[in-house]
């Protein structure tokens, strides 16, 4: 069901005459993201004509963008994605752990997101696995399934990332199941100063070799003693790792994950108004507590597409990954593995009876299965209403 106010709304409205005052400042990815989404489920994106095989109610349907960044579109990206997952889980606590980059780097990376959000997952999997494999700690091979967000409620530029860990990990030579302590993963004063160290050593060897490029007020940072100065104060900052309590089951972490993984700046849901004075939405404002975190801000709607264009990643950067225990090629052989040492069956694969497969629509009428009659390509609009010969029983056969 459409909500009230979509995100395209704000863009086909005032998308054109930001596009015409930032002429030649805005990236050709950013470009393509505002014109996946005002077009959306439109007809210049094509789509079909669907009619009822009992009582004949037509209705057209147009196509969506699938544009990752489209907040119309991540709901059947995401129901897609978790299914694929669900046969991952293992009977075991899940840890939900969060690494957060300081403003100061932050500001680099949003000038160089592909080479920084890069080393963000780099700097945050090489900690956990690090410290897992620690026999002072946990000793132990972990999975870890991680997905980067670069925004705060309010849709300001803050880049984290979220993991979804197991609690426990194969022992180094395979041969057994280590768990964790029921409430405790690994301990996160350890993984902050490892992960500083980890992510400055690096992004310091990036600016050796050349690869981050400044812009604007930050153009001085090119030279490397400034370059130095500027990252001096987090180098004594204490970094934020923040781990949650385990999940109450699987269950909760599929309902965690499907709220998470396919997430964009802002989803329609949040959006109250738009009008002359700009754009009203809800946001968190966590630096307060019960039911004060809730706030709601207006934003001109020029500064409203530019919060949201800030997190439009680079082509082909993937934003969710996983390691160790759950990556790669061998991950169904690794798990199948380990649920043997867990001595858990294996997730069911019973394949539905072809006749309950039945995917098609139900009609908003009466109930009934709702059929493609007639489709249409981009740039064009369907023909006109089916005629009295297109009857219920011409539909059905």
């Amino acid at each position: 069901m459409r909500a009230s106010l979509e995100v395209a709304d704000i863009f086909r409205a005032a998308g054109p005459a930001y596009r015409a005052a930032r002429a030649g400042h805005l990236s050709l990815d950013q470009l393509k993201v505002m014109s996946a989404i005002e077009t959306c489920r439109t007809a210049i994106m094509g789509g079909h004509v669907e009619a009822c095989t009992d009582c004949g109610h037509w209705r057209v349907a147009y196509n969506s963008c699938r544009n990752r960044h489209c907040p119309r579109c991540q709901g059947a990206a995401a129901r897609t994605w978790l299914a694929e997952r669900e046969a991952d889980l293992l009977p075991v606590g899940y840890f939900h752990v969060v690494f957060t980059l300081p403003a100061e780097v932050a500001d680099i990376a949003l000038q160089n997101k592909a080479a920084v959000y890069g080393l963000l997952f780099q700097a945050a999997s090489e900690t956990m696995t690090t410290i897992a494999a620690d026999p002072k700690h946990l000793g132990a091979r972990i999975g870890i399934t991680a997905v980067l967000h670069t925004w705060g409620s309010a849709m300001t530029h803050h880049p984290h990332i979220h993991m979804i860990v197991p609690g426990g990990g194969l022992s180094p030579d395979g041969s057994r199941w280590v768990s964790s302590r029921p409430a405790f993963l690994l301990p996160v004063r350890v993984l902050g100063k490892l992960f500083r160290r980890l992510f400055l050593t690096r992004l310091m060897a990036l600016h050796d070799a050349g690869r981050l490029a400044f812009y604007g007020s930050l153009a001085y940072l090119g030279d490397r003693r400034a370059f130095l100065r500027h990252l001096a104060p987090v180098r004594k900052k204490r970094w934020v790792v923040y781990a949650k309590p385990p999940f109450a089951g699987p269950e909760t972490v599929l309902a965690y994950l499907s709220r998470y993984t396919h997430r964009v700046a802002i989803s329609n849901s949040r959006l109250l108004r738009f009008d002359q004075t700009g754009v009203t939405f809800r946001y968190k404002d966590y630096r307060r507590g019960g039911a004060d975190r809730q706030q709601v801000m207006t934003l001109a709607a020029d500064e409203f597409i530019r919060r949201f264009l800030l997190h439009v990643l680079p082509k082909g950067f993937h934003r969710i990954r996983h390691y160790g225990l759950l990556a790669g090629a061998t991950r169904k052989v690794v798990l199948s593995h380990v649920r043997q040492l867990l001595g858990v069956a294996p997730p069911a694969t019973v394949d539905a009876p072809a006749e309950l497969d039945d995917t098609r629509p139900a009609c908003p009428c009466c109930g009934g299965y709702m059929v493609v009659v007639e489709t249409f390509e981009r740039q064009r609009h369907p023909r006109a209403p089916p005629s009295a010969a297109r009857s219920p029983e011409r539909l059905a056969s």
